[in-house]
Protein backbone atom coordinates (compact mmCIF):
# COMPACT_ATOMS: atom_id res chain seq x y z
CA UNK A 1 0.00 0.00 0.00
CA UNK A 2 1.52 3.42 -0.77
CA UNK A 3 1.73 6.15 1.36
CA UNK A 4 1.70 9.83 -0.61
CA UNK A 5 3.02 12.76 1.27
CA UNK A 6 3.55 16.54 0.40
CA UNK A 7 6.79 17.83 1.47
CA UNK A 8 5.49 21.52 2.07
CA UNK A 9 7.34 24.81 1.28
CA UNK A 10 8.52 26.39 4.10
CA UNK A 11 8.64 30.29 4.16
CA UNK A 12 10.09 32.51 6.98
CA UNK A 13 7.57 35.11 8.37
CA UNK A 14 10.64 36.54 9.47
CA UNK A 15 14.24 35.45 10.10
CA UNK A 16 16.59 37.63 12.49
CA UNK A 17 20.26 36.74 12.63
CA UNK A 18 21.60 37.96 15.95
CA UNK A 19 25.12 36.37 16.44
CA UNK A 20 27.74 34.28 14.29
CA UNK A 21 28.38 30.95 16.83
CA UNK A 22 31.70 29.56 17.70
CA UNK A 23 30.93 26.64 15.99
CA UNK A 24 29.96 28.51 12.77
CA UNK A 25 26.38 28.50 12.98
CA UNK A 26 24.32 31.44 13.45
CA UNK A 27 21.59 31.80 16.39
CA UNK A 28 18.18 33.26 14.54
CA UNK A 29 15.26 33.96 15.28
CA UNK A 30 12.54 32.83 12.95
CA UNK A 31 8.72 32.04 12.76
CA UNK A 32 8.33 29.35 10.19
CA UNK A 33 5.61 28.71 8.06
CA UNK A 34 4.04 26.57 5.55
CA UNK A 35 2.44 26.45 2.06
CA UNK A 36 0.32 24.11 1.75
CA UNK A 37 2.07 22.47 -1.84
CA UNK A 38 5.55 21.49 -2.50
CA UNK A 39 7.38 18.63 -3.41
CA UNK A 40 5.27 15.15 -3.10
CA UNK A 41 7.02 11.48 -2.02
CA UNK A 42 5.21 8.63 -2.37
CA UNK A 43 6.48 5.35 -0.32
CA UNK A 44 5.60 1.61 -1.50
CA UNK A 45 7.08 -1.02 1.42
CA UNK A 46 10.27 -2.95 -0.64
CA UNK A 47 13.24 -5.20 0.32
CA UNK A 48 15.48 -2.18 0.89
CA UNK A 49 15.15 1.49 0.56
CA UNK A 50 15.30 3.26 -3.26
CA UNK A 51 14.84 6.46 -4.43
CA UNK A 52 13.82 7.49 -7.68
CA UNK A 53 13.33 11.43 -8.29
CA UNK A 54 11.46 12.99 -11.00
CA UNK A 55 9.96 16.17 -11.87
CA UNK A 56 11.38 19.44 -13.08
CA UNK A 57 13.82 20.22 -10.63
CA UNK A 58 15.22 16.84 -10.36
CA UNK A 59 18.31 17.81 -12.40
CA UNK A 60 19.32 19.99 -9.79
CA UNK A 61 20.04 17.07 -7.04
CA UNK A 62 22.56 15.25 -8.03
CA UNK A 63 23.22 11.87 -6.25
CA UNK A 64 19.78 9.91 -5.28
CA UNK A 65 22.22 8.53 -2.18
CA UNK A 66 23.38 11.99 -1.42
CA UNK A 67 19.44 13.33 -1.20
CA UNK A 68 17.98 14.11 2.48
CA UNK A 69 15.48 11.73 1.33
CA UNK A 70 18.08 8.83 1.66
CA UNK A 71 19.68 10.26 4.22
CA UNK A 72 16.09 10.59 6.44
CA UNK A 73 15.42 7.03 5.50
CA UNK A 74 18.84 5.96 7.07
CA UNK A 75 18.18 7.38 10.49
CA UNK A 76 14.50 5.95 10.80
CA UNK A 77 14.65 2.49 12.61
CA UNK A 78 12.88 0.23 10.62
CA UNK A 79 11.89 -3.42 9.99
CA UNK A 80 11.60 -2.95 6.34
CA UNK A 81 12.75 -0.86 3.64
CA UNK A 82 10.75 1.60 1.11
CA UNK A 83 10.92 2.43 -2.45
CA UNK A 84 9.74 6.27 -2.53
CA UNK A 85 9.66 8.47 -5.76
CA UNK A 86 10.14 12.08 -5.01
CA UNK A 87 8.42 14.75 -7.40
CA UNK A 88 10.68 17.27 -7.35
CA UNK A 89 8.43 20.68 -7.68
CA UNK A 90 10.48 23.13 -5.71
CA UNK A 91 13.27 24.64 -6.62
CA UNK A 92 16.75 23.76 -4.70
CA UNK A 93 18.71 26.12 -2.81
CA UNK A 94 15.96 28.56 -2.32
CA UNK A 95 15.05 29.14 0.74
CA UNK A 96 11.88 26.57 0.51
CA UNK A 97 13.71 24.24 2.86
CA UNK A 98 13.13 21.66 -0.25
CA UNK A 99 15.40 19.12 1.20
CA UNK A 100 14.76 19.74 4.80
CA UNK A 101 10.50 19.54 3.55
CA UNK A 102 11.25 16.22 1.99
CA UNK A 103 13.16 14.62 4.85
CA UNK A 104 10.30 16.18 7.09
CA UNK A 105 7.80 14.11 4.93
CA UNK A 106 9.95 11.21 5.23
CA UNK A 107 9.01 11.15 8.89
CA UNK A 108 5.59 11.56 8.58
CA UNK A 109 5.73 8.70 5.85
CA UNK A 110 7.91 6.37 8.33
CA UNK A 111 5.07 7.62 11.05
CA UNK A 112 2.30 6.48 9.03
CA UNK A 113 4.15 3.01 8.41
CA UNK A 114 5.91 2.13 11.54
CA UNK A 115 6.13 4.60 13.83
CA UNK A 116 8.86 6.84 14.86
CA UNK A 117 11.39 6.75 17.56
CA UNK A 118 11.20 8.60 20.86
CA UNK A 119 13.96 10.90 19.93
CA UNK A 120 12.81 11.72 16.25
CA UNK A 121 13.42 15.51 16.87
CA UNK A 122 16.84 14.78 17.93
CA UNK A 123 17.19 12.98 14.46
CA UNK A 124 15.81 15.52 12.64
CA UNK A 125 18.02 17.73 13.90
CA UNK A 126 20.79 15.62 12.60
CA UNK A 127 20.15 16.07 9.30
CA UNK A 128 19.60 20.22 9.61
CA UNK A 129 18.17 23.36 11.23
CA UNK A 130 15.15 23.64 9.73
CA UNK A 131 14.00 19.07 9.53
CA UNK A 132 12.27 19.82 12.72
CA UNK A 133 9.88 22.28 11.90
CA UNK A 134 9.30 20.44 8.70
CA UNK A 135 8.32 17.27 10.45
CA UNK A 136 4.69 18.70 11.83
CA UNK A 137 5.36 21.60 8.75
CA UNK A 138 3.24 23.87 11.15
CA UNK A 139 3.77 27.34 11.90
CA UNK A 140 6.15 27.78 14.70
CA UNK A 141 8.77 29.80 15.88
CA UNK A 142 12.59 28.88 15.65
CA UNK A 143 15.24 29.62 17.57
CA UNK A 144 18.89 28.64 19.03
CA UNK A 145 19.79 27.35 15.17
CA UNK A 146 16.37 26.98 14.44
CA UNK A 147 15.54 23.34 16.24
CA UNK A 148 14.09 25.07 19.40
CA UNK A 149 11.13 24.86 18.62
CA UNK A 150 7.87 27.30 20.04
CA UNK A 151 3.98 27.32 19.26
CA UNK A 152 3.19 30.46 17.60
CA UNK A 153 0.17 32.36 18.00
CA UNK A 154 -1.04 31.58 14.43
CA UNK A 155 -3.55 34.12 12.96
CA UNK A 156 -2.40 33.82 9.56
CA UNK A 157 -3.49 30.11 8.47
CA UNK A 158 -5.33 29.94 5.19
CA UNK A 159 -3.69 33.33 4.00
CA UNK A 160 -3.28 33.63 0.27
CA UNK A 161 0.40 33.63 -0.59
CA UNK A 162 2.20 34.02 -4.04
CA UNK A 163 5.98 32.47 -4.06
CA UNK A 164 8.13 33.29 -6.61
CA UNK A 165 12.38 32.77 -7.81
CA UNK A 166 14.19 33.98 -10.49
CA UNK A 167 15.16 30.33 -11.17
CA UNK A 168 19.02 31.47 -9.47
CA UNK A 169 20.03 28.62 -6.92
CA UNK A 170 21.87 30.87 -3.87
CA UNK A 171 23.80 28.92 -1.41
CA UNK A 172 22.80 29.14 2.54
CA UNK A 173 26.14 29.14 3.49
CA UNK A 174 27.35 32.50 1.18
CA UNK A 175 24.52 33.92 2.10
CA UNK A 176 25.17 33.81 5.94
CA UNK A 177 28.60 34.30 5.22
CA UNK A 178 28.06 37.87 3.73
CA UNK A 179 25.51 38.61 7.00
CA UNK A 180 27.23 41.63 8.55
CA UNK A 181 27.15 40.64 12.13
CA UNK A 182 24.60 43.56 13.16
CA UNK A 183 22.09 42.58 15.77
CA UNK A 184 19.23 44.33 14.63
CA UNK A 185 17.17 43.39 17.46
CA UNK A 186 15.06 39.80 18.43
CA UNK A 187 11.41 39.19 17.01
CA UNK A 188 8.73 41.42 17.87
CA UNK A 189 5.92 39.24 20.78
CA UNK A 190 2.30 39.06 19.24
CA UNK A 191 0.85 36.62 16.59
CA UNK A 192 1.98 35.65 13.48
CA UNK A 193 0.63 38.64 11.60
CA UNK A 194 2.18 41.34 13.63
CA UNK A 195 5.66 39.14 13.60
CA UNK A 196 5.71 39.04 9.97
CA UNK A 197 4.41 43.02 9.74
CA UNK A 198 7.08 43.99 11.93
CA UNK A 199 9.95 41.29 11.81
CA UNK A 200 12.35 41.15 8.81
CA UNK A 201 14.94 39.00 7.36
CA UNK A 202 18.02 39.56 8.55
CA UNK A 203 19.65 38.03 5.47
CA UNK A 204 17.87 39.72 2.91
CA UNK A 205 20.60 42.57 1.95
CA UNK A 206 23.67 40.18 2.09
CA UNK A 207 21.45 37.90 -0.77
CA UNK A 208 20.69 40.62 -2.83
CA UNK A 209 24.81 41.76 -2.73
CA UNK A 210 24.93 37.98 -3.84
CA UNK A 211 21.91 38.01 -6.04
CA UNK A 212 20.80 40.93 -7.07
CA UNK A 213 17.64 40.00 -9.83
CA UNK A 214 16.15 38.95 -5.85
CA UNK A 215 15.50 43.02 -5.37
CA UNK A 216 13.67 42.89 -9.03
CA UNK A 217 11.36 39.59 -7.07
CA UNK A 218 10.59 42.16 -3.97
CA UNK A 219 10.08 44.84 -6.16
CA UNK A 220 7.45 43.00 -8.77
CA UNK A 221 6.11 41.30 -5.53
CA UNK A 222 5.18 44.93 -3.70
CA UNK A 223 3.97 46.95 -6.56
CA UNK A 224 0.93 43.98 -6.55
CA UNK A 225 -0.10 45.55 -3.22
CA UNK A 226 0.05 42.93 -0.87
CA UNK A 227 -0.21 42.46 3.05
CA UNK A 228 3.74 41.68 2.92
CA UNK A 229 6.29 40.78 0.16
CA UNK A 230 9.77 39.62 2.16
CA UNK A 231 12.37 37.36 0.86
CA UNK A 232 12.03 33.50 2.74
CA UNK A 233 15.31 32.34 4.23
CA UNK A 234 18.43 32.74 2.42
CA UNK A 235 16.90 33.29 -1.05
CA UNK A 236 16.81 33.72 -3.61
CA UNK A 237 12.79 33.00 -3.39
CA UNK A 238 10.38 35.62 -2.17
CA UNK A 239 6.70 35.21 -0.85
CA UNK A 240 3.74 37.86 -0.52
CA UNK A 241 0.80 37.34 1.48
CA UNK A 242 -2.73 38.38 0.45
CA UNK A 243 -6.31 39.01 1.89
CA UNK A 244 -7.48 37.10 -0.88
CA UNK A 245 -6.62 34.61 -3.60
CA UNK A 246 -8.10 36.68 -5.98
CA UNK A 247 -5.96 39.54 -5.05
CA UNK A 248 -2.54 36.83 -5.07
CA UNK A 249 -4.03 35.26 -8.81
CA UNK A 250 -4.40 39.08 -9.98
CA UNK A 251 -0.47 39.49 -8.85
CA UNK A 252 0.62 36.01 -10.57
CA UNK A 253 -0.52 36.66 -13.84
CA UNK A 254 0.94 40.36 -13.89
CA UNK A 255 4.52 38.65 -13.22
CA UNK A 256 3.81 36.06 -15.29
CA UNK A 257 3.35 38.44 -18.13
CA UNK A 258 6.44 40.73 -16.99
CA UNK A 259 8.60 37.30 -16.26
CA UNK A 260 7.69 34.34 -17.97
CA UNK A 261 10.91 33.11 -17.03
CA UNK A 262 10.63 33.11 -13.62
CA UNK A 263 9.24 30.17 -11.29
CA UNK A 264 6.42 30.59 -9.32
CA UNK A 265 3.75 28.85 -7.04
CA UNK A 266 0.50 29.85 -5.62
CA UNK A 267 -1.49 28.73 -2.16
CA UNK A 268 -2.59 28.90 1.27
CA UNK A 269 -0.41 28.77 4.66
CA UNK A 270 -0.88 25.95 6.46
Amino acid sequence: MAITETAYAKINLALHVRRRREDGYHEIETVFAFVDDGDLLTARPAAADTLHITGEFAPAIGAPFANLVSTALGVLPRSGGLAVTLDKRLPVAAGLGGGSADAGAVFRIVREASGLPDDWSARAARLGADVPACVESRTCIGRGTGTALEPADDVLAGTAVLLVNPRTPLSTGAVFDAWDGIDRGPLPGGDTRLMAREGRNDLETAAITLCPVIAEVLEALRASQPMIARMSGSGATCFALYEDDAARDRAAAMIERSRPDWWQMRGFLR
